[in-house]
Formats: C-alpha cells, structure tokens, sequence
C-alpha cells in the first residue's frame, strides 16, 4: 500500500511505565499513527466516507492512553493498533510510534520510543 494517513506526535498526558513514581505524578507522551489505506476512491470523490478520518483515529489512541494504564509503551501501542484495526476496515495496516520524553533513565536522550506494525493479514 502507497497510500498513507498520518498523525505525528499527538500530545497525551497519561501514567503509563513500570515505576511507581510514573503512576503517580505522570508525564507526556507522544503518539504517531501511520494507517496504509487506498485513498484513490476518496480523492476521486471528495467524499470523506471513502477515507479514514484522522481525527477519529486521534481520539482512539487518546483515549486508550488517558482512560487506561500500561506498563508498558508496547501494551499501550498493541491496544492502539488493534482498536484502530477493529474501528476503521479501510485501514489494512498501521504503524503506531509511541514516543516517551521523560523515561526516567540515567542518561542525557531526547526520549524512547516504541514503534509497532499490525496488519489485517497478521490475522
């Protein structure tokens, strides 16, 4: 699939990681969404019924990582990907990248991330 709808870095406030302390104050996190999804009959029509909105999309993963808690990034990105898969049908794959500024690690970086590929042939 050539044909991409994309959200970069979606701002979330949440509590997810392994530490006590990450539960309880909480930091940001950023998410990417990368949906594969044949756009042609949509921009063909002009009709947003032959597409994916990318706010829709938006609201899922905002609201897996506000109403729910993870451990781990690659829980909450599984839990994204699967309900973007389950509510979109046009979507025949997507990439989510969840990026987290403020690990507490003993280094000076700019933030880790975890990135992850779900596809409707994963089956």
């Amino acid at each position: 699939m050539s044909d991409h709808i994309r959200v970069h870095r979606l701002a979330v406030f949440a509590r997810h990681g392994v530490l006590p302390e990450e539960a309880a104050i909480g930091q940001r996190f950023f998410i990417s969404l990368d949906a594969a999804v044949d756009t042609r009959a949509a921009g063909a029509s002009d009709d947003l019924t032959k597409s994916v909105s990318y706010a829709d999309m938006a609201d899922v993963a905002v609201g897996i990582a506000t109403a729910r808690r993870f451990n781990l990034l690659e829980a909450l990105a599984e839990a994204i990907a699967t309900d973007i898969l389950a509510g979109f049908p046009l979507i025949e794959a997507i990439t989510v990248r969840i990026d987290k500024p403020s690990a507490p690690v003993p280094h000076v970086l700019d933030s880790v991330s975890v990135e992850i590929t779900r596809s409707r042939a994963d089956g």
